[in-house]
């Protein structure tokens, strides 16, 4: 069998590991890989549930994966991830999918795929205690080879109180440490020069072995110790969990790269404890304040929800209050969008009008614009050690990359010498910025 695979992701960085996953296991039942949907025999859409936004743009791209089904009688489509657990009634209703295949059952697509029959659409969407897919080598998709990432836990036991991601991927599960390490060491083997340890909660990681239990800061210093020419990240920190011991371990780890994302979601105390976040500011503050004194140039990137239920004018001053104190370099924000299962749909009304919403998110839009701004400006004059991505999108002449707090840095190609390649490190002097980049010289 030689049947090619499409695969589209949304989402975040777990789905991307999530989508390496199942293009390795279809490819051992003869599956290739194209990036042509009009030369698939089966499309697939590796889903995300977190915003309504994202499922809206997938209900959108089935309707143009109809067009595809009529003019191919043979092609199979197929909605995998959180959408797919979460909407698997209404998927089937719609007539618009073949397969219906949740985060903990990838193993079972090929079985899946050979018993679809006219009118037999196949889903399992079972959630699992014990899948962590360890045994499996993800086929990267990256297109420079630069970067991996390597999922170290499944699922979430936090259960926020806006958030779905426990009800589609399930309970939280660590995996075996030693195969995290071996997959690092095997994609440093073959050239990459970055890995990013992945989980919903990294903090929280715990693995039981019988040479000793291995908590995150443990795993990250056993992966950091592979090379020095390994650069390590991860996503995300949870600001209850992240300790002094891994804050400690970054601070000795030269290659442990300075830079915490560390959601924040609000500044405010009545707001954090109506999320289930279960820390307040003083102990968010504190942690940052602990960041900044192990690691002064360690950036700190967060995420915000604008307008949560019952979010008052002083909760939304707060949290822009919280965000100077801090002075984030960047972040990720998003007015509040109601999810249907979770704690706050089924306890909390969506009471704050939309468009009062849209004020809130532009005033923290602003704001946060602002921040990044400054972040960058303070680097000027400074020297970065930088890893080469690729070329810059809006030059051709230039080359970017990132430092190790990871903002973009984007320089001239040299005129003279060997030609520089994505994967090489360089070092940068920052020469201006703007709010989203540093412009940089070679040195």
């Amino acid at each position: 069998m030689n049947k090619k695979l499409y695969i589209e992701t949304y989402g975040c960085q777990m789905n991307v590991s999530d989508t390496e996953v199942i293009f390795a296991i279809l490819a051992r039942e003869g599956y290739t890989r194209t990036e042509e949907m009009e030369q698939a025999d089966v499309i697939l859409i590796n889903t995300c549930s977190v915003r309504d936004n994202a499922e809206q743009r997938i209900w959108g791209r089935l309707e143009q994966f109809g067009a595809l089904r009529k003019k191919n009688e043979g092609l199979v489509v197929g909605i995998v991830g959180c959408m797919a657990e979460r909407l698997k009634d209404s998927l089937l209703e719609s007539r618009k999918v073949d397969l219906v295949a949740g985060p903990d059952t990838y193993r079972s697509l090929p079985a899946m795929l050979r018993d679809i029959r006219p009118g037999a659409p196949q889903i399992d969407v079972r959630l699992s205690r014990d899948e962590t897919y360890e045994d499996i080598t993800p086929v990267r998709i990256d297109r420079n080879g630069v970067s991996a990432f390597i999922s170290i836990m499944r699922g979430c036991n936090n259960v926020c109180s806006y958030c779905v991601v426990p009800y589609t991927r399930g309970a939280e599960r660590s995996r075996n440490a030693h195969t995290i390490v071996r997959e690092a060491c095997d994609v440093f083997h073959k050239g990459y020069k970055e890995v990013t340890l992945l989980g919903q909660n990294v903090d929280s990681y715990f693995w039981k072995g019988p040479e000793g239990d291995v908590n995150f800061a443990g795993l990250l210093a056993m992966v950091a110790e592979i090379s020095p020419e390994l650069r390590v990240r991860y996503s995300t920190s949870h600001p209850k969990d992240i300790s002094d011991e891994v804050i400690a371990v970054m601070a000795a780890h030269e290659n442990i790269c300075r830079h915490i994302h560390l959601p924040v979601q609000s500044g405010s105390d009545a707001m954090l404890e109506k999320m289930r976040r279960r820390y307040d500011r003083a102990w968010y503050l504190d942690r940052v304040a602990k960041i900044r004194e192990a690691m002064p140039d360690c950036s700190i990137t967060t995420d915000i929800i604008a307008g949560f239920c019952g979010e008052t004018l002083q909760d939304h001053q707060d949290t822009l209050d919280i965000m100077r104190k801090v002075g984030y370099d960047y972040a990720f924000m998003f007015q509040y969008s109601e999810r249907p299962g979770t704690l706050a749909a089924r306890h909390y009304p969506d009471d704050i009008p939309p468009a009062e919403k849209t004020r809130r998110l532009n005033e923290i839009i602003a704001l946060q614009n602002t921040l990044s701004l400054e972040s960058n400006r303070r680097d000027i004059g400074k020297e970065w050690k930088v890893l080469v991505e690729g070329d810059s999108r809006r030059d051709p002449g230039q080359l970017c990359g990132r430092a190790s707090n990871n903002k973009m840095c984007v320089f001239d190609k040299p005129k003279q010498g060997a030609a520089l390649r994505p994967g090489d490190y360089v070092r940068v002097r920052v020469l201006s910025c703007t709010s989203a980049t540093l412009i940089c010289e070679l040195i």
